[in-house]
């Protein structure tokens, strides 16, 4: 699995494509994408890194950058979002980060 992590429109899903050889359309049977958004709430988030890890790629949008929410629900979906990708980061072969359009390797061998 390879996770591809960066800020909002960074160019993860083309980046994504580029590197599994498919469509946009063909994308959503292959990845999964806002996977930050699934760890809000989760109850058992190694259950879910074990899930998507079974995907070819796994797209995370990058959080808690800017300041710290005031709201206790949405640090803890920050918190959340952070560990998920702590845990997918360590199931990955390959972890990417994408910005501007440019990926950078962070971990393993990935044919950019």
């Amino acid at each position: 699995m390879m996770l591809i992590t960066g800020p909002l429109w960074s160019g993860k899903r083309e980046f994504a494509c580029r590197v599994l050889g498919c469509t946009r359309e063909e994308l959503s049977a292959r990845a999964v994408w806002d996977a930050q958004e699934l760890a809000a709430g989760c109850q058992d988030l190694e259950a879910l890194a074990d899930r998507l890890a079974a995907h070819d790629a796994v797209l995370m949008t990058e959080v808690g950058g800017g300041v710290v929410p005031a709201d206790p629900v949405q640090r803890a979906s920050r918190e959340a979002a952070g560990r998920l990708a702590c845990l997918l980061a360590a199931r990955a072969d390959c972890v990417v980060r994408v910005f501007c359009g440019l990926p950078l390797v962070l971990k393993g061998e990935c044919a950019l």
